[in-house]
């Protein structure tokens, strides 16, 4: 076996035990102990979603990306600030539950503050109407983010300013993709938000056999 398949392998069992049904403290300690290998095993595990949800919200917003400002719900290690960065975005605000990713996150220098918050047990940390792009990205699955803060972040976007999120096509995903839909059509419903983009990505991250497969959402504030 090939040095690079070893590495692959030993990716997707990490991949596979973050998606089994654990305790939040088990999740958060499963990720401080992941933490400082985290970016070169989601290398091997070619694992998209931080650039695909980057190309959606570089593709759509029309401010100036000098001065806008970013929430990252779930930032991790800053995987999805160093996609925004290569199309200009600056500033960056990064809220995890995991203190060694946010360690990981610090070392990049892209972030003006970092957060510790249990996201969906504590209120989020950041002030209301200040971002002009709020992302969760790779953190609805299950054991995780929960859909529930998705309509707690819209509190977080300026008026016109985008929301981003992705969901993995999967069957333990496919509760929280249906409760993701139901609850991006009733925030459409009450005039919170409007659809931008839809899209389905057939490479998310390597499986064993070929790619599973994701959806990367784009919606704005009203």
């Amino acid at each position: 076996m090939s040095a690079d398949n070893t590495q692959f392998e030993n990716a997707f069992k990490k991949i596979a035990s973050v998606l089994t049904n654990t305790t939040p403290k088990e999740q958060v300690n499963f990720y401080n102990s992941w933490a400082n290998k985290y970016d070169t095993d989601m290398a091997s595990a070619e694992y998209h979603p931080p650039l695909l949800a980057a190309k959606s919200i570089n593709a759509h917003f029309s401010g100036d990306r000098g001065t806008a400002v970013v929430l990252d719900v779930a930032c991790g290690t800053g995987l999805l600030a160093k996609e925004l960065k290569t199309h200009g975005f600056r500033h960056f605000v990064g809220i995890d539950g995991s203190k060694g990713m946010l360690e990981m996150a610090k070392q990049t220098g892209l972030y003006q503050d970092l957060k510790q918050c249990m996201l969906g047990e504590d209120p989020i940390p950041a002030q209301w109407g200040l971002f002009d792009v709020v992302a969760i990205v790779g953190a609805l699955i299950v054991g995780h983010v929960p859909v529930s803060v998705v309509r707690e972040s819209c509190k977080f976007v300026k008026p016109g300013g985008y929301i981003c999120m992705t969901a993995r096509n999967a069957s333990d995903s496919s509760d929280i993709k249906a409760t993701l839909d139901r609850d991006l059509k009733q925030m459409v419903e009450e005039g919170l938000i409007t659809c931008v983009e839809i899209a389905e990505e057939k490479e998310w991250h390597r499986l064993e056999h070929g790619y599973t497969t994701g959806v990367v959402y784009l919606y704005k504030k009203l």
